[in-house]
This record gives C-alpha cells, sequence and structure tokens, in this order.
C-alpha cells in the first residue's frame, strides 16, 4: 500500500508555478478547494485499498485543474437546433430578433428608469414600459407582464376568483410540458373548479346549468400542444363569452402560444389569435412571450382596466413579475408587431415565412460544402405548443452514417453543440431552424463528426 506520507501537501502544491497559474486564473480559495478535493480522492482511493502509485505534484496540480475547469463550465449552452421544430421547448423556445436583443443588452449593461418616472423625478412604475405598446398594439384596456404565462393565469385566479368557482370545460384540462397540468395551476390559486361537458363533447346548455349557480369567472384554455377529433363538439368562444357575460360572470381566456400573425397566411392551420379573443369580447387573455411571440420568456395578460388594475395590486404580483431585461426584450419585440416588420425581423416568424425552395438552396449548399449527403424532402414543425399536428414542407441534408445514434452523439460534443435528428437509419438536418450566423460553426461541426469512424 502507498505511503500517504509521501503525498504533497496543500501549502507544498501552493507554492508551485502551475498552482500561482491556477489562482490567478480562478482565484484563491477555489484552487485551494480544488486541490484539497484531489488529495482527498486519492486518499481515499488508498485506504479503500487500491493498489496505485501516488501522483506526482504535476499530476496532482493537472487533476485540479481539470476540477476547476469542470466547476466553472457553464451547464447551460448556445446549441445549433438543425432538428426541424421552430419552438424547440427543450432548445428554449423563440431565438430573439437582433433589436430584442440590444435593448436587452443595454439595460442589463447599467442603470434604467425602471421605476423611476423621468418627468416628476418620483417613484415610478415597472408595469408601465410594456403595457402602453401592449394597448396600442392589441386596443386592450390594460395590461400587464410576469415571468411566464403560467404565472400569469395563476395571478389573474388568485386576484379574482380565489376560493370561489371557476368553470372550465373538461376538454380543456390539459396538461403542458414538465408535467404541468392546468387544474393544478386553478387548484393553487385557491380556485373551485366547476368541470362541464365530457372530454369529447362540451354543450352550450352545459354552461348554462353551472352558471345557475353562484360562479366568479369562466376559464377558457386553448388545447395548443393536441387535438380531439371524431365525435366532438363544442360552442364557439363568442357564445360562451356571450352566455357568461349575460349572467355577469368575468371570463378569461388561456391562449397559450400568443400569436399575433395569421397562420394561415404560412399554409398552417387556424391558431388562435390575441386580435380575435379581444373581438370575442373576454374580459381577459393570457399568453406567452416566448413562444409565436417570438420574444423572451414572459406572461402577458391584457383586458379589462378594472380587473388589470385588481391584478395589479395582489401580493403574488410581486412575486411574478417581470425584471428589467425581460420587459425590455418584450418591448422590443413588440415593436416589430407594431412597425409591420415581425416577419422580417423576429426569427420565429422568419423561419415559418421561409419557402421550401429556400431551404432545399441551403441544404444543397450543405451537402456541396461538405462532399457528401443527399437533399430529401421533409417536414419542419412548429413546436412550444402550438399548432399541433401542422407542418411546413421543407427540404433536409440526409446523411448516411454507421451509427446515427452514435453519430448524433459526436455532433451533440462540438462546439456548439448541434442537435439534429434521424429516420430510417439516416441522419437529418432541417436549414429551416438554423440561423444564418450558425451555419459557418453547423458545417466545421459536421466535417469534425464525417471525419470520424462512427
Amino acid at each position: 500500500m502507498p505511503n500517504l506520507r509521501s503525498l504533497p501537501s496543500v501549502e507544498q502544491l501552493l507554492q508551485t508555478q502551475l498552482a500561482a497559474e491556477l489562482i490567478a486564473a480562478f482565484g484563491r480559495p477555489l484552487t485551494l478547494g480544488a486541490i484539497r478535493s484531489v488529495l482527498d480522492e486519492v486518499r481515499a482511493s488508498v485506504s479503500k485499498g487500491a493498489d496505485l502509485t501516488l501522483p506526482d505534484r504535476e499530476s496532482l496540480l493537472e487533476h485540479a485543474s481539470a476540477c476547476l475547469d469542470n466547476w466553472t463550465t457553464s451547464t447551460l449552452l448556445p446549441v445549433i437546433n438543425a432538428s426541424g421544430v421552430i419552438l424547440h421547448t427543450n432548445l428554449g423556445r423563440a431565438p430573439l430578433s437582433t433589436a430584442t436583443l440590444q435593448a436587452m443588452q443595454s439595460i442589463a449593461r447599467g442603470y434604467s428608469n425602471l421605476e423611476f418616472d423621468l418627468g416628476t423625478g418620483k417613484r415610478g412604475s415597472r408595469l408601465n414600459h410594456a403595457e402602453a405598446i401592449l394597448k396600442r398594439l392589441t386596443g386592450a384596456e390594460a395590461a400587464v407582464v410576469v415571468n411566464n404565462n403560467a404565472a400569469a393565469v395563476l395571478l389573474a385566479l388568485s386576484a379574482l376568483a380565489n376560493r370561489r368557482r371557476v368553470i372550465i370545460a373538461r376538454s380543456q384540462l390539459i396538461e403542458i410540458g414538465g408535467g404541468f397540468r392546468v387544474p393544478d395551476v386553478m387548484k393553487q390559486s385557491g380556485a373551485k373548479l366547476v368541470e362541464v361537458g365530457t372530454t369529447n363533447r362540451i354543450h352550450l346548455t352545459d354552461y348554462e346549468q353551472a352558471l345557475a349557480e353562484p360562479i366568479a369567472m369562466v376559464m377558457h384554455a386553448h388545447r395548443s400542444n393536441f387535438k380531439i377529433i371524431g365525435f366532438t363538439e363544442e360552442p364557439g368562444l363568442k357564445e360562451i363569452v356571450h352566455l357568461s357575460h349575460l349572467a355577469g360572470v368575468t371570463f378569461l381566456d388561456d391562449l397559450g402560444s400568443g400569436a399575433l400573425l395569421e397562420t394561415e397566411r404560412f399554409g398552417l392551420g387556424h391558431e388562435p389569435t390575441v386580435q380575435e379573443s379581444l373581438a370575442a369580447d373576454v374580459d381577459l387573455v393570457c399568453f406567452s412571450g416566448d413562444k409565436l411571440l417570438g420574444g423572451p420568456q414572459a406572461g402577458i395578460i391584457l383586458g379589462r382596466a378594472n380587473l388589470i388594475a385588481k391584478i395589479k395590486k395582489h401580493p403574488l404580483a410581486r412575486a411574478v413579475r417581470a425584471d428589467k431585461v425581460c420587459l425590455a426584450g418584450i418591448t422590443a419585440t413588440l415593436l416589430h408587431y407594431l412597425k409591420d416588420e415581425a416577419e422580417r425581423e423576429i426569427p420565429v416568424w422568419r423561419m415559418i415565412a421561409t419557402t421550401p425552395e429556400q431551404v432545399k438552396a441551403r441544404a444543397a449548399g450543405w451537402a456541396a460544402e461538405l462532399g457528401q449527403g443527399q437533399v430529401v424532402i421533409g417536414e419542419s414543425t412548429v413546436g412550444g405548443g402550438s399548432l399541433p399536428g401542422e407542418s411546413l414542407p421543407t427540404f433536409l441534408l440526409s446523411l448516411a452514417v454507421k451509427s446515427p445514434d452514435k453519430f448524433l452523439e459526436n455532433l451533440r460534443q462540438q462546439q456548439p453543440p448541434i442537435i439534429a435528428r434521424t429516420e430510417n437509419e439516416r441522419v437529418l438536418l432541417d436549414p429551416r431552424t438554423v440561423l444564418p450566423e450558425q451555419e459557418g460553426a453547423l458545417l466545421v461541426g459536421l466535417k469534425n463528426v464525417l471525419g470520424r469512424k462512427n
């Protein structure tokens, strides 16, 4: 068994040139922790009876250096999305426009008038910054921005329906990504669920019967990530809103994806828009900022001024409020819609609007650059809990490799990692979801992996 007395001490290792370099790069406390961790590992191995030669000082410090690199490397990394899923929830959903990034960076870099009124020199409200543009863009009476759509729904219900009854159709008791369920969010708010209809058929009379009892709110949740087909029936939004208002009951529409443009223009099915909800005379509409809106993560509530005022004053509003960077980003993204440039400037809509011919030209260019691969017909999807079952015609770069799974693993190990998919034992990459500025890195990564034996 090795003699641990011959193992260098922490102080002896700290006196070396390599340790000095590590301290300069990582700081003394962290370097000290790494050295102690390495020495502890060696002692633990020896105490367990491991027959090993004690490492010398250089080996110990190299191990400590590896520890420091591992401890200080961020696990959140930019990746190249070649999967063909535009709003890929696992890959961070919507990439942001250049103007949005600049606005967020500008506000994050220094101080701002987040809660300071430049006119009066007194305290202001952070809630005003995005509200003005949301009102102008949608025609809503008032608006408030929080940190995500689940928070928006939770806040609205908590402020307006706590300990009171809320009607929702059984077909809308949906589960969204990560196991979060609409009924769970509703219960957390303190609201008492009143389920009407069946999974596949809901009649207006179901709502009428439920509204005969004291009700605080009727809630409508858009089924954004699945479809119910076959023997189905459900009244239209306007009909339910009208019935609710006859009963003097508030109506909340949870849209989820937050589309402000008509998806039919791009060959897709219909996705309910924010404008449609407001035109149906809903009292409140909630939606996400980072889905079809194409901005940073946020939850937006639009609607009647008296209801929004109550929501803003609720204690939970502070817990879920948006920070200055989010507000800057949302405002910049909304400006693209106000200036009628969303299709050109917002990456999500630019990807949706890209024609199959444009995608084909990029795929062919990749194949030519790589000297291999075929250009094949395929489909892109919107993703992100939007337009379930809908797809866009696209062209893919198809690569025949020995082991597709191993190839995908090697792609994920590139810098930046590349996310692709496989089908029929071939690796497929969709140019539609690869940002133009990432194309060079994509080709470098592909060449690196293709140069190996896969």
